[in-house]
């Protein structure tokens, strides 16, 4: 008696899809007018990270297990300055969890001044849902406090069920809290002083700096400004007339420039996204695209001895057969000065999959027909 069993894996990658009406938009694209606040921060005023040790509690049995030595000593202390002395050796507790508090300080943060924080466990706790955050200082990279958060937790997801039938929807061990944190000590930057504020654009460009300086010495009617490097741009204070700094940075900001989009080409090849600008250009070049399918089969042949033998034993015996086909080799050629368009069309007409873009893509880079930063995530 025989069983024959196929088994086989296959593989759908999915199709870049762009609208020819989309494509054309991007490659015609004019530069656009952008504020200098949408391109450059000021120097020195930025925020700051704190982070903070704290506990969880109001947990519904899905806190730390007493391995987690750390928690119960911590709610040993905690309860200590309130009053209570407990044996944390001894102590079982299933509604607290340890937790790691995190968050970012805002620039010209005061006292009373609120932010969102997160809060992440650091136990073997299930589930945070449901917890409240116990007052936590929040230390800044100098050691010093700069603010308490205490509050209750925020969750994206959930758990349900338990054993064998559970169901758990996103991280459930990682929430926030809402304006949880208090400013307590004044990390405010004093602008009054400056003698000269320093604009550092966020993605370095010689012409951007250089538009930026020649935007700001054309509002003030004079030289002000002067780029030091592709990323700063240097405003002389004292030449610009102005005596408040803030005023002074207010004007810069509202000025605008004509932004020159790098020609750059970004793939992922994990999700198969591939994301072009609108100046990336193709020298002469021909793409070449075969199509080549390899298929296994396993077949699991059942063997067993003759009737009433005293010998043998029933095996399962695998066999696999490999089938290649390799069909026409497809190909596009693309004149000097392609456009995006006409590239993913001919890419599409050839059948070519994300897979296979990104492989023709690194090609046509490394042979010399793409004309733009090629940068795979």
């Amino acid at each position: 008696m025989m069983k024959l069993v196929k088994i086989w894996t296959r593989t759908v990658l999915p199709l870049l899809c762009l609208s020819p009406a989309l494509l054309a938009a991007v490659d015609n694209a004019p530069n656009r007018q952008v504020k200098v606040r949408d391109l450059a921060t000021i120097s020195g005023v930025r925020d700051n990270q704190v982070v903070g040790y704290g506990v969880v509690v109001g947990l519904k049995r899905t806190g730390d297990s007493q391995q987690t030595l750390f928690t119960t000593q911590t709610l040993a202390n905690v309860l200590q300055r309130l009053g209570v002395q407990i044996n944390p050796i001894t102590v079982q507790v299933r509604n607290v969890a340890a937790v790691m508090v995190t968050g970012s300080l805002p620039s010209f943060a005061r006292p009373g001044t609120t932010f969102d924080v997160t809060v992440s466990s650091v136990g073997d706790a299930k589930s945070l849902e449901g917890g409240v955050l116990l007052l936590t200082a929040m230390h800044g990279p100098d050691g010093a406090i700069y603010a308490e958060a205490q509050g209750p937790l925020t969750l994206g997801g959930y758990t349900v069920g338990g054993a064998g039938n559970a169901k758990q929807v996103n991280h459930v061990t990682v929430g926030r809290v809402p304006s949880g944190a208090i400013v307590e000590r004044d990390a405010s930057v004093d602008l009054s002083h400056l003698k000269t504020v320093s604009f550092v654009l966020r993605e370095p460009d010689f012409t951007a700096a250089r538009d930026v300086t020649a935007a700001i010495n054309q509002d003030f009617g004079k030289n002000v400004a002067s780029f030091i490097d592709g990323r700063r741009v240097d405003v002389d204070v004292t030449t610009s007339g102005i005596a408040s700094v803030p005023m002074l940075i207010s004007r810069v900001e509202d000025l605008s420039v004509m932004v020159h989009p790098p020609a750059k080409v970004v793939m992922n090849e994990r999700t198969g996204t591939i994301v072009m600008g609108g100046d990336v250009k193709l020298s002469p070049v021909s793409v070449l695209h075969g199509d080549l399918t390899v298929q296994v089969t396993t077949v699991y042949q059942v063997s067993q001895p003759a009737p009433f033998s005293k010998t043998g034993k029933t095996v399962v015996v695998p066999q696999t057969d490999l089938d290649a086909k390799e069909g026409p080799a497809r190909s596009i050629a693309l004149n000097e000065g392609a456009s995006v368009e006409e590239l993913i069309d001919g890419l599409h007409a050839m059948g070519a999959t994300a897979h296979d873009i990104v492989a023709i893509l690194q090609a046509i880079k490394a042979a010399g027909g793409l004309q733009a930063e090629l940068e795979v995530l």
